[in-house]
């Protein structure tokens, strides 16, 4: 019988974070063209991202930046040698989940704030 462990539930994770990256950045592909195509173009891609799905894809796209860049560096620390213990691997591993949700909160908060003022 396997049991789900937290070290191969962020190593799926981190490759669907990966996917995600990549289909986040066909996005901002898309917005950079409306820009460049004009006011009404980019409108509607604005018009887009304020809906509740175009804010819903740009706060996983947040949080999948967030997870890859924070794994990335745990993977990049294993590379070193260090933290390859068992206690250390599932300490850094939430870690990099309370990272994620703290740097995803504070830059939509940022990004709430610049907005507002």
């Amino acid at each position: 019988i396997y049991r789900w462990q937290l070290t191969s539930v962020m190593s799926i994770l981190h490759r669907a974070a990966g996917s995600a990256l990549c289909a986040g950045s066909i996005l901002l592909v898309v917005w950079l063209v409306a820009a460049a195509m004009g006011p009404e173009a980019y409108r509607g891609v604005q018009n887009f991202l304020g809906s509740g799905i175009g804010i819903a894809m740009l706060l996983g796209w947040t949080a999948a930046l967030f997870y890859h860049l924070c794994n990335g560096i745990r993977h990049l620390t294993w590379d070193t040698g260090h933290a390859l213990d068992l206690r250390s691997t599932y300490s850094g591993g939430w870690v990099v989940v309370a990272a994620t949700v703290v740097l995803t909160a504070a830059a939509w908060a940022a990004g709430i704030w610049h907005w507002v003022s």
